[in-house]
């Protein structure tokens, strides 16, 4: 199975770029777009000159817990910039998703509570909703963050979406925004 074949497996079809948008990226926008990939891992990441962006992680079901993904984060901080990513709240059908977000946090990431975030996914044509999660080290305020995730779907969700899926994904306004916090609760909290 191909790098494309085992992330495509694992993450849901609504969180997946198509796999040309992945190679063209890889290949037009290596200057910020990367792939780390071994026998038990794959890690699709952009990195800009102020922060990080991981795409996707995703590390083999035989080599969970073996802090292989702890790895990978760690190589990351190392560059000492903030690291954003996104992920889909905790769905009780699909114990994955509690997994990922409890690994995030033992890896102290935060809750980007302020930001909302909800897109149209081009492959299904419904809304999803994701939250972003970020560790830095140093303090960054969430309007940094939203402005670094803007950038994110600017140069990488969106980079020639109208060619790969036959139409554009919605302006970044429309799908990022600042909301009030209080309304929004910490999806650590919803944790069992």
């Amino acid at each position: 199975m191909n790098w494309y074949e085992k992330l495509s497996e694992y993450f849901p079809i609504e969180e997946m770029k198509s796999k040309a948008h992945m190679e063209a990226l890889l290949k037009e926008r290596s200057d910020i777009y990367h792939k780390d990939e071994g026998k038990h891992h794959i890690l699709m990441f952009a990195e800009f000159d102020s922060f990080i962006f991981v795409d996707y992680l995703y590390v083999s079901k035989d080599a969970r817990g073996q802090g292989l993904g702890g790895k990978l984060i760690a190589k990351l901080k190392k560059k000492n910039k903030p690291i954003l990513l996104e992920v889909e709240p905790v769905d009780e059908d699909d114990t994955d998703t509690e997994k990922r977000l409890r690994f995030y946090q033992r890896e102290h990431f935060k809750h980007a509570q302020s930001i909302g975030y909800r897109r149209r996914s081009l492959a299904t044509n419904e809304v999803n909703k994701m939250e972003i999660l970020y560790w830095s080290p140093k303090t960054e305020s969430e309007e940094e963050i939203l402005e670094a995730m803007k950038q994110t779907y600017e140069n990488i969700h969106t980079y020639k979406d109208e060619k790969w899926y036959g139409e554009s994904y919605e302006k970044t306004d429309e799908v990022l925004e600042i909301i009030d916090e209080e309304k929004q609760k910490n999806i650590f909290d919803q944790l069992s």
